[in-house]
């Protein structure tokens, strides 16, 4: 499905029919005592063909055998899932992505983005579909995420196969050096529990670690601005009850959830916009730049600086966040 013909689908009435029907048979699966993927293969009804297969192909992989490498990133289970995201894609959220020949065809680089989403952080999702469905030479990128979601036994065991990997600059180097595409988020939990209030204002990017592993390995840097991920779960407050009993850095509450049950972790259809930056090239420094704090420092603002000016600039493209 091209971008178009998924922003057709999602504003015509079936578009949004189905998804009108996929949420009330989800609600009343969970009501009768499913779980939540077998309640939503079963309200899957009124929804594409390939997103009931990715569903139905989902839970059979999640019983099976299956392949995987040392990060635990299954391709053949990442194939099966893609048509589940590319409908949050092109229909959910009606992604339009720019700049995608920024992003290498081949050989190591430093994917660098602003964070958000509150209760599931789509955004390396979504510019993992954009570069799948779009780019004219489609690679698996490999994404940072922090440690405490590891501790989710579900959510562990998907993010890894999907090519999540533990954020830490060791593990970042290795993947650089093995030539992949990573993804990295320098506001970290700080990005993703920001309220609704600080929406598209970058946090600090910590100590400028990302810039030493790009320095060291020789791997350009491509920033990212990501529109559109802040709408999706509107953080209106915390509940630190419900972070302690999940042992995340925090739960946030939204006009959704906890209040809909499961149906308030449907995020809300906000329109995207991503745009992949030109790359910024390292090669001029040596490894040892790395050591120069004031370099990564500067280089760390600079990347800082450019993603700030791109939200704005696509904020004003992107208009209103849900028409």
């Amino acid at each position: 499905m091209s971008v178009e013909d998924g922003q057709r689908t999602a504003t015509d009435g079936g578009g949004a029919d189905a998804v009108a029907g996929f949420l009330r048979g989800m609600r009343e699966g969970i009501e009768n005592g499913l779980g939540p993927l077998t309640a939503a293969r079963r309200a899957a009804g009124g929804l594409p063909e390939s997103f009931r297969d990715a569903l139905d192909r989902t839970a059979e992989r999640m019983r099976g055998d299956y392949a995987e490498d040392e990060w635990g990133f299954d391709p053949e289970f990442a194939d099966a899932v893609t048509p589940a995201f590319e409908f949050l894609h092109d229909v959910w959220w009606r992604v339009k992505s720019t700049g995608l020949d920024n992003v290498p065809a081949q050989g190591r680089a430093m994917l660098v983005a602003n964070h958000a989403g509150s209760l599931f952080p789509f955004d390396a999702s979504m510019m993992t579909a954009a570069i799948r469905l779009h780019h004219p030479a489609p690679r698996w990128p490999r994404f940072m995420v922090l440690d405490w979601a590891f501790g989710l036994p579900f959510l562990s065991s998907f993010m890894r196969r999907v090519g999540g990997v533990p954020a830490n600059p060791d593990n970042a180097t290795r993947l650089l050096e093995q030539d992949e595409l990573v993804m990295v988020f320098p506001e970290g939990v700080k990005g993703t529990g920001k309220p609704f209030s600080e929406r598209y204002r970058l946090q600090r990017f910590g100590r400028g670690g990302f810039v030493e592993v790009a320095l060291r390995t020789r791997s350009p840097i491509v920033p990212v601005a990501v529109v559109g991920s802040e709408e999706i779960y509107p953080k209106l407050a915390d509940s630190p009850s419900l972070a302690r009993m999940v042992g995340a850095p925090f739960v946030p509450i939204t006009p959704t959830f906890p209040w809909l049950g499961p149906l308030g972790l449907i995020p809300l259809p906000s329109r995207w916009r991503i745009e992949f930056c030109e790359p910024i090239d390292l090669s001029d420094h040596p490894p040892e730049a790395a050591d120069d704090r004031q370099l990564v420092f500067d280089l760390s603002e600079q990347v800082r600086e450019l993603i700030q000016n791109k939200l704005y600039e696509n904020l004003v493209l992107r208009g209103s966040a849900f028409l």
